[in-house]
């Protein structure tokens, strides 16, 4: 688990820590507007989504800047596991990344490795822009990204959940994610799960129960605010929806008042 050092800066660090029930969104949109605003919401963290959002490299570096500016925590979740995408990540300023579609602990221990300075790992020194989304100097971020920034890994196929206990083992691994939709497809056939099926929730209650026996903090995508509220009762973090689908949402609703 994360060590104590403390930055006030590091908003959803410190209220994981505290066992404050964070919330988190993800941002899709390639919008630094987009992000402001969402960040003005009162929400803990942002999960900036190269791997499914319409995010660029540019676009997640200004999102990046733009959520730390206003005091939330930006997260980054990388489209694959590639040591240049994390380095990439960290270097605009994250505050962790979320790693989809991890099977084997081998696979989260390269993660890892990729996110550490030596000699806890391989990543390498170059960006001034890490230390400014942190609110502190280069040589502190130096000194205390080992032990601040969140890696977290996602759990969401039948064999991520076989391998759970031992990538929930791997020292540096600080979260697990549950993405139930992609979970659903691998181990229902389909999606989105009606949330009773005897696979799904043994595949859910499989992977809290590695998180708690390694330490690790678990988290989950939730739809909205009611199942936010219940999911909460049992992880430490969510994720509510998604700046497209509540545009969508709210459209959607306001349109059928509009037109009734």
């Amino acid at each position: 688990m994360i060590s104590s050092i403390c930055n006030p800066q590091l908003r959803l660090l410190n209220a994981l820590r505290a066992n404050a029930k964070p919330i988190m969104t993800f941002l899709g949109l390639p919008s630094f507007r987009t992000a402001q605003v969402v960040a003005l919401t009162g929400v803990d963290g942002i999960i900036i989504d190269c791997e499914h959002g319409h995010i660029s490299d540019d676009s997640m570096h200004s999102s990046t800047a733009a959520i730390a500016a206003l005091g939330v925590s930006p997260l980054v979740r990388l489209r694959m596991t590639h040591p240049d995408l994390i380095k990439r990540a960290l270097d605009a300023g994250a505050h962790g990344i979320v790693v989809p579609q991890i099977n084997t602990a081998e696979e989260a221990r390269a993660v890892v490795q990729c996110s550490k300075f030596p000699p806890q790992g391989v990543r390498g020194q170059g960006s001034a822009f890490p230390a400014i989304a942190h609110g502190i100097d280069l040589p502190t971020y130096m000194r205390t990204a080992n032990e601040t920034l969140i890696t977290c890994v996602q759990i969401e196929s039948q064999a991520g959940v076989d391998n759970v206990d031992a990538i929930c083992a791997v020292p540096g691994v600080d979260m697990v994610f549950i993405g139930p939709n992609d979970l659903a497809l691998s181990v229902l056939g389909y999606v989105p799960a009606k949330g009773n099926e005897p696979e799904f929730v043994d595949a859910i209650d499989k992977t809290v129960a590695a998180a708690r026996k390694h330490g690790k903090w678990v988290a989950r995508l939730s739809n909205d605010g009611a199942s936010c509220k219940q999911h909460l009762q049992e992880f430490d973090t969510v994720a509510m929806s998604y700046d497209i689908r509540a545009l969508q949402n709210w459209y959607s609703a306001e349109l059928q008042v509009a037109r009734s």
